[in-house]
């Protein structure tokens, strides 16, 4: 299969997310410029972290009016996959394609650390290759990851099941303590009702070898390359 990898101005987890692809998963990825219009026959596309157009207005305001957008909101449309990371995740709530939003983290810091996320719906492709209640080690790096959606609107994203990740307590518990910046139940990822399009405030794409502290980050790759590849037959 072949990933995408946007890049915007202030984007600086975007080599980090092609080296995992390329480099550990053997998979081919290509970067999207932001000022592109061709996802050049992506798979699947990947919107990193960072700062994209220095978080001006407010995490991923203005990046979702990059032309590169626009092609990427026809191939979610269209049944396309589309991974948010961090700013990614801002992003694909500023462009619609994810329901609710990203605000500034509840104590207002940055905050830059290892904490962990309990699976909670893996009858989707992001979590394909994990079992429901699997504690995944990972780490933020953000300030606006409070995730808020209006009263009613969070019960029906509940409902719905799509509420991928959420913060919990290194044995899977879901306790306030666990939650990083006071996002709404616990709430480190989601997908859209079609489940094609995800987006999670925690970095998988760094932790995907030994020397980084964590191979966590390797469940949710491998979890959309098993989802996507063809299962292979003998004879």
């Amino acid at each position: 299969m072949k990933f995408g990898v946007v890049t915007f101005p202030g984007s600086n987890c975007d080599y980090d997310a092609y080296s995992a692809v390329k480099h550990v998963m053997g998979e081919e990825v290509e970067f999207l410029w932001h000022k592109s219009s061709n996802l050049l026959g992506s798979d699947l596309v990947i919107l990193p972290g960072g700062f994209s157009y220095g978080d001006y207005l407010r995490g991923g305001a203005i990046a979702k009016f990059s032309p590169i957008m626009e092609q990427v909101i026809k191939f979610a449309n269209s049944g396309g996959m589309v991974m948010g990371i961090c700013n990614g995740f801002q992003i694909l709530t500023e462009c619609g394609l994810l329901p609710g939003a990203l605000m500034r983290n509840s104590h207002l810091r940055f905050s830059c650390k290892y904490i962990y996320l309990r699976v909670e719906n893996n009858k989707n492709p992001y979590a394909y290759n994990c079992n429901v209640g699997d504690v995944l080690k990972i780490p933020i790096a953000h300030g606006e990851g409070n995730y808020y959606h209006y009263d009613g609107e969070i019960e029906k994203l509940e409902k719905n099941n799509q509420v991928i990740f959420r913060y919990c307590d290194k044995d899977g518990n879901i306790t306030p303590e666990a939650n990083p910046n006071g996002s709404l139940n616990n709430i480190g990822g989601i997908c859209n009702k079609e489940g094609n399009v995800l987006g999670m405030m925690p970095h998988p794409e760094r932790v995907v070898e030994d020397i980084l502290g964590s191979t966590d980050g390797l469940k949710i790759f491998e979890s959309i390359i098993a989802s996507l590849k063809p299962i292979d037959t003998l004879g």
